[in-house]
């Protein structure tokens, strides 16, 4: 798919719910592969934030961006309009420090976007493939958020208050472009023993029953609804069915539910990139959602750096065999670590070496326990990455690579006889004066075992 921002401005006004105070917000066209960011233009040095993780500040009640000294707050429900509809581009300029609640859901700011359009970009939209399960829980909350693999980005949560009304609900989105009719009206929700405490922590100051919905903790007798009327400056007061104020109707049954999936999209779009994969949340906030996001992030930056982890099919036939590997390298048994060359292109190269109980180290390094050196994984991917190097020149075999740096090296796994070594080295910058600049990583199947930052010159033998 291709990226999309909006066709034109527009602009939305209301009260910030946690703040109480106004604020404008002018939503812009941004050029592809700028993202979602929020600019303070009501500062002296106006100040932008971009709409990620790495910016995370608070996450209680609502999720607080902050950079320097400027914040922004209470964003999900505009980032979570952003991903229902597909933008991946946008400049939301706001002139105060909280995003207006409007009605407590995120159905004005589609409305407002689908009144001006989207265009698409000419640019390929980011996304990130969830691989392997991910799963993060807080023991404390009982929080927990799982995304498996899947061919497309959908999300189930469950929620469990301790209400009669609401006390167990889920709701579940399985394509993303339903959240339009689905999940955008849904609104923000309150119960009624929380509201005083949270006015006391100076927060929902904006709040109202025309952009919240009030949930009773347990049924109440007609005095205390009757008591209740004139705090909410309403002459009379009753519960519904679903345990709701009816001051207001409930879109949806399980609308708290629905609200808190619009929450998990909202904050997970913090990751800074689309997702592929089946988010499940149970009991999920504001807290774990962005930490989840953080982690996504994280690791779409590392997929960035290094791609895919590479397989091994041992029957294709290799790019090079042991004995094309030996007419580049100078290497020889027993310090050849290299047995195959399987992936090769002007910017990575993926090496092959089968470990084997009669390896030389062995004998000498941890006797019966035997546990291939660390170093030495370091070395094999120093001469997987020369086969790439030595490829740019015409004579390779009148050429050697030495190593002039090794940084960040970490070693997760131990590795021993019967493993299968798959190094893989990226290209960081492009080759010039001989100078090879390269993160290299090692698998064991799926596990990352090693990986570090390798530089090396590419050097002309003096006998020549």
């Amino acid at each position: 798919m291709k990226q999309q921002t909006v066709q034109s401005s527009v602009s939305l006004s209301g009260i910030g719910l946690h703040t109480g105070t106004p604020s404008t917000i002018t939503i812009q066209a941004a050029k592809a592969g700028s993202g979602i960011t929020f600019k303070r233009i009501d500062l002296d040095k106006p100040v932008t934030i971009s709409a990620t993780a790495d910016y995370v500040h608070s996450t209680q009640r609502s999720t607080k961006l902050k950079k320097g000294d400027a914040t922004i707050q209470t964003v999900e429900h505009l980032l979570a309009a952003f991903v229902g509809l597909g933008i991946d581009n946008a400049l939301v300029e706001v002139d105060g420090v909280e995003i207006p609640i409007m009605d407590g859901s995120s159905q004005p700011f589609v409305d407002a976007i689908e009144s001006v359009g989207i265009v698409e970009l000419d640019a390929d939209r980011a996304v990130f493939e969830i691989k392997e399960t991910i799963t993060v829980r807080d023991e404390a909350t009982g929080s927990e958020i799982i995304i498996m693999p899947s061919d497309k980005y959908e999300l189930t949560v469950m929620v469990d208050f301790a209400s009669p009304f609401v006390k167990e609900q889920f709701a579940t989105l399985s394509n993303i472009e339903n959240f339009k009719t689905a999940i955008a009206p849904c609104r923000t929700f309150a119960f009624l023993d929380e509201v005083e405490m949270l006015l006391n922590q100076g927060l929902i100051k904006g709040g109202s029953l025309d952009n919240a919905v009030v949930f009773a903790n347990r049924k109440m007798s007609a005095d205390e609804l009757k008591a209740l009327a004139p705090k909410i400056e309403r002459e009379t007061v009753a519960l519904t069915q679903h345990g709701n104020l009816n001051t207001t109707e409930l879109h949806f049954p399980n609308e708290a539910a629905r609200h808190k999936l619009l929450d998990v999209v909202g904050d997970l779009a913090l990751a800074g990139v689309a997702i592929k994969g089946r988010v499940i949340a149970r009991k999920p906030g504001h807290s774990i959602n962005t930490k989840v996001a953080a982690l996504i992030r994280k690791k779409y930056q590392k997929f960035r750096k290094i791609g895919e982890i590479p397989h091994y099919d041992p029957r294709k036939t290799p790019v090079k065999d042991t004995v094309q590997i030996e007419a580049m390298l100078p290497h020889r048994h027993p310090f050849l670590l290299v047995d195959k060359i399987i992936e090769m292109s002007e910017k990575h190269v993926v090496g092959v070496k089968n470990v084997t109980y009669d390896e030389y180290f062995f004998r000498g390094h941890f006797p019966n326990n035997p546990i291939m050196p660390g170093v030495l994984q370091i070395e094999a991917m120093a001469q997987t990455g020369g086969i790439l190097a030595l490829s740019t020149v015409p004579d390779p075999e009148n050429w050697d690579t030495y190593f002039l740096r090794i940084d960040n090296a970490k070693f997760k796994q131990k590795v021993v006889p019967g493993d299968t070594l798959i190094f893989k080295m990226v290209l960081t910058k492009p080759i010039r004066r001989g100078m090879v600049v390269m993160h290299g990583t090692a698998y064991v199947g799926d596990n990352l075992v090693s990986e570090g930052d390798l530089v090396a010159q590419i050097i002309r033998r003096d006998n020549v």
